[in-house]
């Protein structure tokens, strides 16, 4: 999913971009949209290989694997993403939460509750995928030491966890300086693809067959069920597609596609055309037909290419898991985890440590486990052809509801591609027993956590209401006749609330506990919108109750910093009165205790309760002055 790496592009969709400026955005998206689909040819044709390999493989298995990896590249890639996808945007801004949002607010309460059983699935998957992919790929690239030195073999393990632990030590410090460099390694990496390939396309010429989709389909009819069992390697091939639209926001669709189609496609494709030409000009090298295929004085500096290059792939696996995080947390899917940004310029690097920590922690443990890349491919591919699929039915609806097509019309471009991902699924699922049953449990884990916050969180804030008292009930009895206001102090006090309309909890214990008041009240809101961002002159809107009483609401895009300082601060030009240096900020932590005989099953109490304690402080989250704010506590019963 979506990499902060890129420049906070969300002008990048702009149509009267300079030439210049295209070819940057494009050079960009090179390092980070495309790493992981950069880095497939490592292993796709080598995996595709293992189940018709018994018996040796007859050249029209060869033609016929390389035509399916093609046209999955074509159709896949090329259309449903390059070509459709990348128009379903939400102001700009893509990735399944994304277009979650946007439809949201178009469909019926119950059409919406499948759309977020949808969405938490899609996500859930992505992450899944996340931790698969930076440990495939690494390894991939590594175990090319055993072709320069068998004996280096027992080094390949130690190599990749210390490779994986340093990505992500690093994670703090920012990425922004790294990722210049990104796109001119990937873009040399490409053309070292396409250069390897060209120089063995001369050996069989009978490879471009490849290039007619008949092959592909013979392929499936004569070999049955071994052929079905390939395509869940042949799957490999499209290894983080998924990126073209979650990184839609950081370049825009014309950078992206201009890439696609200028470098990144023609390489791929030469790349797999060489490796075919190359097994049908010696079998024995199908056992690892990407390094053979390159001369012996080259085989260590491609290595160390392919290692860069699949670092730059799961940096961007990594931070498109950051950036999808921050998106759960903003639409409700999971607690306000502490998200630290990276870069005082570009907004969009950020870091999120709980993230990070539970990344490596899994990603260490997949290595440590699966011992291999061969081990770590029979896993890969449930995750992201059920994240393709969960895309393409609300891309269905997006079709419908946005565009204005017809059932029909929607139906008509969906259903092809929904139908061939649902066969892919199929073939990866049958994988599952060897391994392909830990993505799904990953994405199992992050959705029922996801469903227990967000169901949580609803009944936390039912229960909550019913001990509410009505703001405007509350005013009019402070402010009743008679009453003195010798319990008034100097300066403002500002209390957050997520109910604009009733009394904040922490204004009712402030006057039990503390018997004052403050000169001004603000009884703030923050809101988050169904759409990436909010400019500054959106930014809020407060409203006078009475000369003590004010009301204020700001607004956040699910991809802003909810930074409160910053908003008053803008809100303060528009005529909104306080002063900074005689405002407190008064702010509820709740203490949550579990009652299994009321609300949730006592199991999802617990893991509410647990998911709560990952909750960063509510100071630090709404960017609130350290030195301004004040906790009230209370206990709460779910």
């Amino acid at each position: 999913m979506s990499s902060e790496l890129a420049p906070a592009a969300s002008h990048a969709n702009q149509g009267g971009m300079s030439g210049r400026r295209l070819a940057a955005l494009a050079l960009g998206s090179i390092g980070v949209v495309y790493g992981d689909i950069g880095t497939s040819p490592l292993y796709a044709f080598r995996e595709a290989l293992r189940p018709v390999a018994g018996d040796g493989v007859s050249p029209q298995e060869v033609i016929g694997i390389i035509s399916l990896m093609l046209w999955t590249l074509t159709i896949i890639v090329t259309i449903k993403y390059v070509g459709f996808l990348l128009r379903a945007d939400n102001e700009g801004e893509g990735g399944t939460l994304s277009l979650l949002a946007l439809l949201g607010e178009k469909v019926s309460p119950r059409h919406r509750q499948l759309l977020f059983l949808f969405g938490v699935i899609g996500a859930a998957l992505f992450l899944g995928d996340a931790m698969i992919t930076p440990a495939l790929s690494v390894m991939s690239a590594v175990e090319g030491l055993k072709i320069v030195e068998p004996q280096l073999s027992r080094f390949v393990l130690p190599i990749s966890i210390v490779i994986l632990i340093l990505l992500f030590t690093v994670q703090s410090k920012g990425t922004g300086t790294v990722s210049k460099a990104f796109g001119p390694i990937t873009l040399v990496w490409f053309a070292v693809l396409a250069l390897g390939g060209l120089g063995h396309i001369a050996e069989s010429p009978q490879i471009f067959l490849a290039l007619n989709p008949l092959n592909a389909i013979t392929f499936l009819i004569t070999d049955g069920y071994v052929g079905f069992v390939v395509l869940g390697a042949v799957f490999l091939t499209v290894t983080g597609a998924e990126a073209l639209y979650a990184d839609l926001g950081h370049f825009g669709r014309k950078p992206i596609q201009l890439a696609w189609l200028a470098v990144v496609f023609p390489a791929l494709t030469l790349n797999y055309l060489g490796q075919g030409a190359f097994v049908l000009a010696n079998p024995a090298a199908m056992s690892d037909p990407f390094y053979l295929m390159f001369p012996e004085w080259a085989l260590l500096p491609v290595i160390l290419l392919a290692t860069a290059a699949t670092i730059i792939a799961s940096q961007a696996v990594i931070t498109g898991a950051f950036s999808l995080a921050r998106q759960a947390i903003h639409l409700g899917f999971l607690p306000r985890l502490d998200v630290q940004h990276t870069s005082s310029v570009d907004t969009g690097q950020i870091y999120l440590p709980v993230i990070n920590r539970l990344l490596l922690l899994g990603i260490l443990l997949l290595i440590i486990i699966f011992r291999s890349s061969d081990s770590l491919a029979t896993a890969y591919g449930i995750s992201v052809t059920g994240a393709m699929v969960v895309t393409t039915f609300l891309f269905f609806d997006y079709l419908r509801l946005i565009r204005g097509w017809s059932a029909a019309a929607a139906l008509a471009l969906v259903l092809p591609l929904a139908g061939l991902e649902l066969v892919f699924l199929a073939a990866n699922l049958l994988k599952f027993v060897d391994g392909g049953y830990v993505p799904a449990l990953i994405a199992a884990c992050v959705c029922v956590a996801m469903f227990t916050w967000r169901r949580g969180t609803q009944q936390l804030m039912e229960k909550i209401r019913t001990s509410y008292v009505p703001l405007e009930t509350f005013i009019k009895s402070i402010d009743r006749p008679g009453r003195h206001r010798n319990d008034t102090v100097s300066g403002t006090a500002v209390f957050l609330t997520s109910q604009p309309d009733s009394t904040p909890a922490a204004l009712l214990h402030n006057i039990k506990h503390n018997h004052v008041l403050h000169e001004k009240i603000i009884i703030l809101n923050v809101h988050t919108e169904p759409r990436p961002n909010v400019p500054d002159e959106e930014r809020g809107n407060f409203e006078p109750i009475n000369d003590r009483f004010t009301r204020l609401t700001l607004n956040f895009g699910f991809m802003d910093t909810p930074d409160v300082s910053k908003a008053l601060a803008v809100l303060r030009r528009k005529g909104l009165a306080f002063d900074i240096m005689s405002t407190s900020f008064y702010v509820g932590r709740r203490k949550l205790v579990s009652n299994p005989n009321s609300g949730m099953p006592g199991w999802q109490d617990t893991l509410y309760i647990y998911l709560a304690a990952f909750s960063a402080d509510p100071s630090d989250y709404f960017r609130l002055p350290t030195n301004r704010v004040v906790e009230l506590g209370t206990q709460v019963t779910i």
